[in-house]
């Protein structure tokens, strides 16, 4: 017996120190991860003048001496540099490239695992062989399409070119969900007399709540992030520049104003951050959708 209990007791110490080794690795891991970030966030609140002089980590040593404190950057970078301009762009921009590709990859999602139609197994490979396409290949194509169609520097051709590049996965992830949901389900509405449209919008819709979610998080903020597509359908004019553009122009120039970059990349991250974490509990459930039967 004592033997068995010596056992048990080196058993759980090794445990205990795994344990430990785990959380300390997983602490300093996002310690290293998380440091520059601090660090920039705290030059955002700094003079120019602090920043040319000394580091970031000097603050520190004096944290409560308020007058080394600013938020002139902040201020500056909203009004005078016009990214406050570009941040109601960016949300004209974004919304509706979040909304349309989900309403139309959520009906084609529920045609292609619930409906029989001719070329259905075709047209569903088609789909997801595009999710691998670069964009960069689409974009000059796309581009002579916006100008003969006179749309190139309009938000309705950039909501256009953003839904076209998201289709692919949102109908991919979403179809992952669809096509999990119970069979029972969907023929218990058909035998009550629900059309596919019915079905779709009074059944599938509430039960596909995290697979809509998680794409909606993923969608979001590779549009909010993104340049290249904003450059080359909307261009860098202030009236319809995105908070992206605004900030590659700041950089062009203005790339020794640190005081000014660092502001303006956290205000960039503030409306995805709150998308992220409003959404969060749906996120895991969504990112796994399809990924195990039952």
């Amino acid at each position: 017996m004592k033997v068995h209990d010596s056992e048990v007791d080196r058993y759980a110490l090794r445990s205990a120190l795994s344990g430990t080794t785990l959380r300390a690795t997983i602490a300093i891991i996002c310690f290293i991860w998380t440091l520059p970030t601090v660090g920039l966030f705290v030059s955002s609140f700094r003079s120019a003048s602090a920043i040319r002089i000394s580091g970031w980590w000097t603050a520190f040593e004096t944290p409560f001496e308020f007058t080394q404190w600013t938020l002139e950057n902040y201020a500056q970078v909203i009004t005078s540099v016009g990214l406050g301009n570009a941040l109601v762009n960016s949300l004209i921009v974004t919304i509706p490239a979040t909304a349309i590709p989900i309403t139309i990859a959520a009906f084609a999602a529920y045609a292609f695992a619930w409906m029989d139609f001719p070329g259905r197994e075709l047209f569903f490979t088609i789909v997801v062989a595009l999710t691998v396409a670069p964009i960069q290949m689409a974009l000059i194509p796309v581009l002579r399409l916006h100008v003969a169609s006179n749309l190139n520097g309009t938000f309705l051709g950039v909501w256009l070119a953003h839904t076209g590049f998201g289709i692919p996965m949102a109908v991919y992830l979403l179809y992952n969900f669809i096509s999990q949901i119970p069979r029972d389900l969907i023929e218990a509405a058909s035998i009550d007399g629900a059309s596919h449209f019915q079905t779709f919008t009074t059944l599938v819709l509430r039960v596909s709540v995290p697979a809509l979610a998680s794409f909606a998080v993923f969608q979001f903020i590779w549009v909010w992030n993104d340049l290249i597509v904003a450059l080359v359908f909307l261009g860098t004019r202030s009236s319809v520049a995105t908070v992206t553009a605004a900030l590659s122009e700041l950089i062009g120039s203005r790339g020794q104003d640190w005081h000014l970059l660092t502001a303006g990349g956290f205000v960039s991250i503030i409306l995805p951050m709150v998308v992220f974490f409003s959404l969060q509990r749906f996120f895991v459930r969504g990112i796994l959708a399809g990924s195990v039967k039952g």
